[in-house]
């Protein structure tokens, strides 16, 4: 999440006390809140715009929750990377941007606003709209896939760094033209992960596949992202149902299933995974 210096913004005679913000756009939304940028779009029943917007979470004078949303996309990104470095930064959309003020957060916040009372919901008889509310990250589902996936994504050197490259088995002997490993054992069709269960190898085959459905026929815009890394490659993030992808287009992959909780399973390059990767980066949606 972005930075969450406590900021005020005004509108007419109504305080919001900015406690952070976030982008929503085709290149960068919250994934938490879905697989694509009109999924998160719709989890905050707004329409997908081209251009996105820019989220404000913050709480009123009586402490409630509140988001607001602005179609002032360069505003907030201002006010995030300031913050990211250690600036100040008062975030005061005009009100001529704000397109919508909707009760509750969509994502947790960690912090409150100084003098005013404990977050919490407003009530129905401030606005009987039901209140947004964070997806449940507490168990394992498509929401927590793909924050392992962000959270691979953001330390990409890290998880790389627990790969031993020797550990793939050679193409020609055990690994599909993709780069995933046969089945491993002679009749479970599995191998064990990382924490000692079996992982089922299909479903990494069904992710690389509906992954390369992607290059023809174009997924809903956000499904695949490519962001800035280290020399010449990108980090690419796809998605589907049920399942996260983050790559270095210059080497491995790791993939995360909902069938498999908690499990990060790498994919070799093989023959296959380097095209691929360089195809969806192609066709990915980037930042501006």
């Amino acid at each position: 999440m972005a930075g969450t210096d406590e900021v005020a913004a005004t509108a007419e005679d109504d305080a919001l006390y900015v406690l952070t913000a976030v982008l929503l756009t085709p290149a960068k939304f919250p994934s938490v809140l879905g697989d694509d940028y009109p999924e998160a779009c719709a989890a905050l029943g707004l329409a997908p715009l081209a251009d996105g917007y820019g989220l404000v979470l913050g709480q009123d004078g009586e402490g409630a929750r509140w988001t607001v949303v602005t179609d002032d996309v360069s505003l907030v990104a201002v006010a995030i990377a300031s913050w990211d470095c250690g600036m100040e930064y008062e975030l005061s959309p005009d009100e001529r941007t704000v397109v919508s003020a909707l009760p509750g957060w969509p994502l947790a916040v960690a912090v409150a606003a100084p003098g005013v009372p404990a977050p919490h919901d407003p009530g129905p008889d401030v606005d009987d709209r039901p209140p947004l509310s964070p997806p449940d990250t507490t168990v394992w589902g498509p929401a927590q896939r793909r924050l392992g996936a962000d959270e691979i994504a953001l330390q990409w050197a890290m998880w790389r760094e627990q790969v031993d490259d020797v550990a793939f088995p050679e193409p020609a002997a055990s690994a599909s033209e993709d780069g995933a490993p046969r089945d491993a054992g002679p009749r479970d069709g599995g191998a064990r992960g990382g924490n000692g269960r079996k992982v089922s190898y299909s479903g990494i085959r069904r992710a690389l596949t509906e992954a390369r459905t992607y290059i023809d026929t174009p997924p809903p815009l956000g499904r695949v992202r490519s962001s800035f890394a280290p020399g010449d490659a990108r980090i690419l993030r796809a998605d589907g149902p049920g399942w996260s992808l983050v790559a270095r287009t210059d080497d491995i992959a790791f993939v995360l299933l909902d069938d498999e909780p908690g499990e990060v399973l790498p994919v070799g390059r093989g023959p296959e995974l380097p095209g691929l990767l360089e195809a969806l980066d192609r066709m990915a949606v980037r930042p501006n």
